[in-house]
C-alpha cells in the first residue's frame, strides 16, 4: 500500500513537472514572446493559457503596464550658459516586444532604463540649450515638455520598441551663483509689467474723468439755460400780473406798497427814522386817500 502511494506521488510529481514545462500563463498585466533556441518565433503572445515544447521553446514575459523612469537630477546649460539642476521622470510602456527584447539585451529592464535615460538626457540638453532661464522656468515649460515627449517617442518607438507617453520635469533648481541674478531679472520684469498696467489704468481713468467732467459741464449748462428760461418766463408773467393789477386800481396798488414799506420800516421798536414830515413817505399816514391834510 505504501509503495503504491509512493508510486502515485512520483507519477503525480512527474506529471506536474511536465505540465509546468508545457503549459504557461500570461496574465493581463503581461506580454510575452516565444523563442526557439534563442530565436524569436512568436513576437507577441496575448494574455491567456498557452503551450510550449520543453527545452525546445523558451518564454520571456514582460510587464505591459505603464512604467516610470525616475531619472537622477542632472545639470543642464541654458542659452545664456546658466547651469540648472533638472529632476525629470518619464512614463513609458512596451509596444514592440521583439525590438524591446533585442535592444534591452534579452528583455532586461535595467538595460532599457539605461538606454532611455540616455535619450532623455540628450533631449533635455538640446531643449534647455536653446532657451533662456526664464523660458524654461516659467514661460515655455509646458511647450518644452510637449516637444521633448514627441521627439523622444519618435526615437524610442523606432530604436527601443517602447512608447513614451509623457516626460515631466519635477523640479528645476538654480545653482546658488545664479539664484540672485535670476530672481532680480524676474522681479524687474514683473515690476515693468506692473508699471505698464498702472499706466494703462491711469490713462483709462483720466479718460473716464475727462468724459465725466465734460458731461457734467454740459448738464450744468443745459440746467442753467433751462432755469434762466423758466425764471425769465416767471418774471415776465409776474410783471404782467403786477401791471394788470396796477392798471385796475393804481391808487390801491400804491397804498398797499406804502403799507408794506411802513411795516418793514417800523418792524423794530428800537429803530429811529429821521425824515422830513412833509415827505411823500407819510402821505397815507396823514390821509387814507393819500393826500396831505391842510
Amino acid at each position: 500500500m505504501k509503495s503504491l502511494n509512493l508510486n502515485l506521488g512520483i507519477i503525480t510529481l512527474i506529471i506536474l513537472v511536465i505540465v509546468s514545462n508545457v503549459v504557461y500563463i500570461v496574465n493581463d498585466k503581461q506580454t510575452a514572446i516565444l523563442l526557439r533556441f534563442g530565436e524569436i518565433v512568436e513576437p507577441k503572445i496575448n494574455p491567456g493559457l498557452h503551450f510550449k515544447i520543453p527545452i525546445y521553446h523558451t518564454v520571456k514575459k514582460f510587464d505591459s503596464r505603464v512604467l516610470t523612469l525616475d531619472a537622477l537630477p542632472q545639470p543642464y546649460f541654458t542659452a545664456e550658459k546658466k547651469r540648472l539642476i533638472v529632476d525629470a521622470f518619464v512614463k513609458w510602456r512596451i509596444t514592440n516586444n521583439e525590438q524591446f527584447y533585442i535592444t534591452s539585451s534579452g528583455g532586461q529592464l535595467s538595460a532599457m532604463r539605461t538606454l532611455l535615460t540616455q535619450r532623455v538626457d540628450e533631449g533635455l540638453r538640446n531643449q534647455f540649450g536653446t532657451r533662456t532661464v526664464q523660458e524654461v522656468v516659467s514661460g515655455e515649460r509646458d511647450e518644452l515638455m510637449k516637444i521633448l515627449t514627441t521627439d523622444l517617442n519618435t526615437v524610442a518607438a523606432g530604436e527601443l520598441g517602447i512608447e513614451v507617453l509623457d516626460v515631466r520635469v519635477k523640479k528645476i533648481e538654480l545653482p546658488s551663483e545664479v539664484n540672485e541674478s535670476v530672481y532680480n531679472r524676474m522681479r524687474t520684469e514683473r515690476e515693468r509689467l506692473a508699471q505698464e498696467l498702472r499706466a494703462q489704468g491711469t490713462e483709462i481713468a483720466e479718460g473716464i474723468r475727462a468724459n465725466a467732467d465734460r458731461e457734467r459741464t454740459i448738464i450744468l449748462a443745459e440746467a442753467y439755460k433751462k432755469a434762466e428760461e423758466l425764471r425769465g418766463n416767471g418774471d415776465a408773467k409776474a410783471t404782467g400780473v403786477y401791471a394788470d393789477a396796477y392798471n385796475k386800481d393804481p391808487e390801491f396798488y400804491e397804498f398797499t406798497r406804502s403799507l408794506k414799506a411802513y411795516q418793514a420800516t417800523f418792524e423794530n421798536k428800537s429803530d429811529v427814522l429821521l425824515i422830513d414830515p412833509d415827505s411823500d413817505f407819510f402821505k397815507y399816514l396823514d390821509s387814507s386817500k393819500g393826500k396831505k391834510s391842510e
